[in-house]
């Protein structure tokens, strides 16, 4: 008897899930890369699963609601950047406020590569924050004095190097610096260059007390 033989089927193949970790992951990913083109309230959750192939009834194993994805999403987002910032304010070979210089630079090559349609995932939503459920303006400003924080430290290390006056005060510099930013990282949206972030960070530098 002659044993038969399975043949695929043609056309598209069936979608197969992945394992929760990978699946969840690539949500997250899809997710910060179209809530920093598009923010929270006018993204579907339709268009997220499209990107990533995974079947609509299944986005609620992963997520309990939209709110909880968006909050997932963030999370990401402030870990990546943590993680962004710890690479050019921790490098004990540079200068402190070269260190602040080569992040701007770093920051304007990444909007020049998106042709600046991709800003900052908390500047985005915290423009949303009068439409957004209550616990993201808690998340967004613990997220912000994080950086506040990681900032203000790269600052007192320029007043340990003499670049900065002693008397200046690093944590009110440092947020000033992120309100200022955040408003340029719009700007340059608009503008669709680089010249708000450079215009900032020349002010931010010239104004900083010596």
């Amino acid at each position: 008897m002659t044993e038969a033989i399975s043949r695929p089927r043609r056309g598209r193949p069936p979608k197969v899930e992945r394992d929760f970790p990978d699946t969840r992951a690539a949500l997250i990913r899809c997710g910060m890369e179209i809530l920093t083109e598009q923010g929270f309230m006018s993204t579907g959750i339709d268009s997220v699963l499209k990107r990533v192939g995974v079947p609509k009834g299944s986005f609620y194993h992963y997520f309990d609601s939209k709110e909880a994805f968006g909050q997932a999403v963030l999370e990401s987002y402030a870990s990546y950047f943590a993680h962004k910032l710890d690479h050019w304010f921790l490098q004990d070979a540079v200068a402190p406020l070269q260190r602040l210089q080569n992040f701007v630079e770093d920051a304007k090559a990444g909007m020049a590569r998106y042709q600046f349609c991709r800003g900052c995932l908390v500047g985005n939503l915290g423009q949303e924050v009068a439409i957004l459920p209550d616990g993201f303006r808690l998340q967004l400003e613990a997220i912000l004095c994080t950086w506040q924080h990681r900032l203000a430290s790269c600052l007192r290390t320029a007043q340990a190097a003499g670049e900065l006056a002693a008397e200046a005060d690093c944590d009110e510099l440092a947020a000033f610096f992120w309100i200022g930013w955040e408003g340029a990282v719009q700007r340059a949206r608009l503008t669709r260059d680089n010249v708000p972030l450079d215009v900032f960070i020349r002010g931010f530098l010239a104004g900083l007390p010596r």
